[in-house]
């Protein structure tokens, strides 16, 4: 998700979009072919949404019973879509069959990635490779701030979901196994900033190359990114050093294990050859099969010969990528069929709803509708789902290594710093390149735009 999930309490997210958006507000399906049926609505807001809401808000409530929660929501969102709602491919079990065919690649992508990532961050950090990094870090909040870069620059062109494993797995060593949850919620956000300008850095972002917007058309999200980074990370590396400082020396009798450094490059490798190579020279095939997934999981069995990974880890894993998984489903079952006009009002709100809502149907609703400023939009639905521990696949990734992450109010409290960054980011990133929808296939707009600072200056007058 970044391939990542963005979920919680949908009204308020709809709510904001309808108030930001000056065009329009969101849209349920309507009673079109290829649309979601329309179901019973309660004061106008549709059953859907309010069985999903209190799904996630019970996993907000219940943190320690977050699988529990997500699948019983599952079962009863499914149940009512089968026999009262249906779904855009049909009613009835038909119907959800259906809905599974088309889903079915990205939610196994996902679960190979999650559990995949796990073992390979727990092959980093018995590599000892983290157990040398006070060599080369600052040994004061400098430390800490220099491995959250790291983390910004990995997800530049990994899988954000490697990037924040390797980035807890860095933690874990050099904070001797005492991590703040702010510092958590810094890595999870320096995970998805990283990947954010990178159309191989996030799910969304590749997403969007796949439907032909030009990789230079999301590059300025890096300008908010950057801003993000210092933003966010700042706070946390202070919050950290006051928890537990980075360890001043590696401990005695440190060996690097370079079989398992270059098994960790062998999977990392594999994951980005085979994600550029299907979607460069088979963009049509890339929706068709989890190939990525995949190709991780073969590059994990070809080099366990040479060191067994630690299957013990997968139960775990695999528990915290069906949580996820269930909340991705649940989400693709909303009736959603429009977002509100393109701007970047909108492009602003659908921030704040990546942390409360899947961000990967939020962006195939973009690309469905144009008329984005691509690299904004990457931005938004990329970091915004920092903001919360199951807002994106990253954090839930994290929060399987680190469970007592797997807090809200917590998480909330002390990451409050990602919530300042997302929108110091937003700020920065209008002001000084503005408001460009770019159509896809990079195509030259009909009017030539405006000056990046005329547009920023128009689009927030009254």
């Amino acid at each position: 998700m970044s391939s990542g999930v963005r979920a919680r309490i949908v009204g308020p997210g709809v709510a904001l979009l309808a108030v930001l958006s000056p065009g329009g507000a969101w849209a349920v399906a309507e009673p079109h072919a290829g649309a979601t049926p329309a179901g019973p609505s309660l004061y106008g807001i549709p059953v859907d949404f309010l069985l999903f809401g209190l799904t996630l808000l019970g996993v907000a409530l219940f943190h320690h019973k977050t699988l529990q929660v997500a699948l019983t929501g599952l079962t009863v969102i499914t149940l009512y879509k089968v026999l009262f709602a249906g779904f855009k491919t049909g009613a009835g079990v038909a119907g959800f069959v259906g809905h599974l065919q088309h889903e079915w690649v990205i939610v196994a992508n996902l679960f190979c990635l999650l559990v995949g990532f796990a073992l390979l961050a727990d092959h980093f950090e018995r590599s000892e490779v983290p157990k040398v990094l006070p060599r080369y870090l600052p040994d004061d909040w400098k430390g800490a701030f220099v491995l959250l870069v790291m983390v910004f620059v990995l997800s530049s062109f990994l899988d954000n979901i490697a990037a924040a494993l390797i980035g807890g797995a860095m933690a874990h060593t050099v904070f001797n196994k005492k991590v703040h949850i702010g510092y958590l919620a810094a890595i999870v956000a320096c995970s998805n900033a990283g990947g954010s300008g990178s159309v191989v850095g996030d799910t969304t972002t590749t997403m969007m190359w796949i439907n032909h917007v030009s990789p230079l058309s999301v590059l300025h999200a890096f300008v908010a990114a950057g801003v993000a980074l210092f933003v966010c990370g700042i706070p946390a590396s202070f919050q950290q050093h006051k928890h537990s400082p980075i360890l001043r020396d590696e401990p005695a009798g440190t060996h690097i294990d370079w079989t398992r450094v270059g098994i960790v490059a062998a999977i990392l490798a594999a994951a980005i050859t085979v994600n550029v190579y299907v979607n460069v020279k088979h963009p049509e095939q890339s929706e068709l099969f989890p190939y990525i997934g995949v190709a991780v999981w073969a590059a994990l069995l070809l080099t366990a010969p040479l060191r067994k990974p630690t299957w013990s880890l997968l139960p775990e894993a695999v528990k915290g990528s069906i949580f996820l998984l269930s909340l991705v489903l649940s989400a693709t079952m909303m009736p959603v069929e429009k977002l509100p006009a393109a701007s970047w009002q909108t492009a602003f709100g659908l921030g704040f709803l990546s942390a409360v809502f899947d961000n990967i149907p939020l962006t195939a609703l973009a690309l469905k509708q144009s008329g984005y400023d691509w690299g904004m939009l990457a931005y938004t639905v990329g970091f915004g789902g920092s903001m919360i521990w199951f807002g994106s696949s990253a954090g839930v990734a994290i929060s399987n290594m680190y469970p007592e992450a797997k807090s809200v109010g917590r998480w909330l409290k002390h990451g409050w710093h990602v919530a300042v960054a997302y929108i110091a980011g937003f700020v920065v990133l209008l002001l000084t390149m503005g408001w460009h929808p770019t159509p896809k296939g990079n195509e030259a707009l009909e009017h030539a735009p405006a000056p990046a600072a005329a547009v920023a200056t128009h689009a927030i007058a009254p």
